[in-house]
């Protein structure tokens, strides 16, 4: 059973911007800071739409593999799945097809109805389709990229860990990103975040005020940053 954070701390963490978080969670030295965020080939297709927040509902795709037009009973096993998923949900998609820059998982069919069933964003190391239905639905995409057909689709595994970008994600995981990227908040420091950023924002704000001061000196820079 995932362990679900008090939903006023949900809000108060969709404030937040990504990489401030990132910094945050550094502090309590949890993990490596190599660890915990996906590169940049996860793109963030839909910048206006701000902040997506939510726990991992995670499944592996395949659009790429050539053959008979699979069964569609994985399809109802993955809405029956995420109907039952914490909420908000957020889909971390693997492609395990034989040609991921081909492999298409979701457009506007696909978004409405995981909208629809709690869902309010999609991460990806394939691509998608129907961006402007899928962005007008306020569904996010954080993707490959973009490919007109959906190939010959369907699911392989829903619900078991899945690494998308040399990053382990397991179904429950708190999912933070924005147009800087995509984070793993860890369970275990996330009640003490929205401290941790505060004490993030002024150590900012001090160093900025002294950058942009007439007093600014590099050796006295080095002396902010080495005490």
């Amino acid at each position: 059973m995932t362990d679900l954070l008090r939903p006023e701390l949900l809000e108060l963490l969709r404030q937040i911007d990504t990489p401030t978080l990132s910094n945050a969670i550094e502090g309590f030295k949890v993990r490596d800071r190599t660890e915990g965020y996906l590169g940049s080939e996860i793109r963030c297709l839909f910048p206006d739409l701000g902040t997506m927040l939510g726990y991992a509902f995670t499944l592996e795709a395949d659009s790429t593999t050539p053959g008979a037009v699979p069964a569609r009973d994985v399809w109802f096993q993955l809405w029956e799945m995420l109907a039952r998923a914490p909420k908000p949900a957020v889909l971390v998609m693997k492609d395990v097809g034989p040609n991921p820059a081909k492999g298409c998982h979701f457009g506007e069919v696909m978004a409405t109805t995981a909208r629809r069933l709690g869902a309010v964003g999609l991460v990806t190391d394939g691509s998608v389709r129907d961006l402007r239905e899928a962005e007008g639905l306020g569904f996010h995409y954080f993707a490959a990229g973009a490919v007109c057909s959906h190939g010959n689709a369907t699911f392989r595994r829903i619900g078991v860990p899945v690494e998308v970008s040399g990053t382990t994600i397991t179904p429950g995981d708190v999912i933070h990103a924005d147009l800087n990227g995509v984070l793993v908040i860890p369970h275990a420091v996330a009640e003490r975040l929205p401290d941790a950023v505060e004490q993030v924002r002024q150590r900012e704000r001090r160093l900025m005020d002294y950058v942009n001061s007439p007093e600014f000196d590099v050796e006295r820079l080095r002396d902010i940053f080495t005490h």
